[in-house]
């Protein structure tokens, strides 16, 4: 499988680029992890709204999902020009039914639910679910393809639990919204050291930093993980691409 960073900041996105968003493919099937601020227009860097075969949300913050309405509009949009008739699978937890209510729209998209003890089959891929210590409803998210596997923290504090979800992932794509010696605890958060130490502990292959803040050297999130964890170390960035 092939993950594609399309969005890597926390809280709202950089000058010309995106909250969190995630496009992860395997032989031709497209879902996209997350659809926060400025994703869609990100995304089509890479392919057309129409292409996408599955979304699935972590949570509702609106980093996470402000361009789901976009998204929305865009579908809505190519079915008159150019003649989409899909109905997209939008997955999303039900603990907050506000924010579940939203996923479909028309005969465009369609929310589908899932739950913490659930293992869902979308395409290619196999995703479990871990809910996270975060202000609201959260979950991480292991997702196996063909032996591989790519584990994404959504937001989170540390907490062990996460250490046994995560183990031996080939890929551990962990939040870093903080850096070593704040408190990152009570707003929902890791900082680099948090998830050093979990990468470490889980004894994954490699850690991608995301979810980054917009203050600091974020060079020194990756010195600050380094100390806790002894394999590789990839800073989020736009067009990221990595193959597992």
């Amino acid at each position: 499988m092939e993950l594609t960073v399309i969005g890597h900041w926390g809280g709202y996105p950089k000058a010309g680029e995106a909250s969190s968003g995630y496009l992860l493919t395997h032989k031709g099937f497209k879902l996209l992890i997350d659809c926060g601020s400025a994703v869609l227009s990100q995304l089509q860097m890479y392919i057309k709204p129409e292409e996408i075969d599955a979304v699935i949300l972590s949570h509702y913050h609106a980093d996470h999902i402000a361009d789901i309405g976009v998204l929305h509009h865009a579908l809505l949009i190519s079915k008159y020009v150019s003649g989409y008739d899909g109905n997209l699978p939008i997955y999303g937890h039900t603990n907050d039914q506000e924010g579940f209510s939203t996923l479909t729209y028309k005969d465009i998209t369609t929310g589908i639910a899932y739950g913490k003890n659930d293992c869902l089959h979308i395409g290619p891929f196999q995703i479990e679910f871990l809910q996270t210590k975060h202000p609201v409803p959260c979950y991480a998210m292991r997702i196996t393809c063909e032996g591989k596997v790519l584990v994404y923290t959504a937001d989170t504090s540390y907490f062990e639990e996460l250490v046994e979800f995560s183990k031996n992932a080939d890929v551990l794509l962990a939040e870093s919204n903080f850096y070593k010696g704040m408190d990152g605890a009570s707003a929902g958060h890791m900082t680099s050291e948090d998830a050093g130490k979990l990468a470490q502990k889980a004894n994954v292959n490699t850690l991608v930093l995301t979810h980054l803040p917009h203050f600091g050297d974020l060079n020194q999130l990756k010195a600050e993980a380094a100390e806790q964890f002894e394999q590789e170390i990839i800073l989020a960035s736009k067009g990221l691409n990595l193959s597992l």
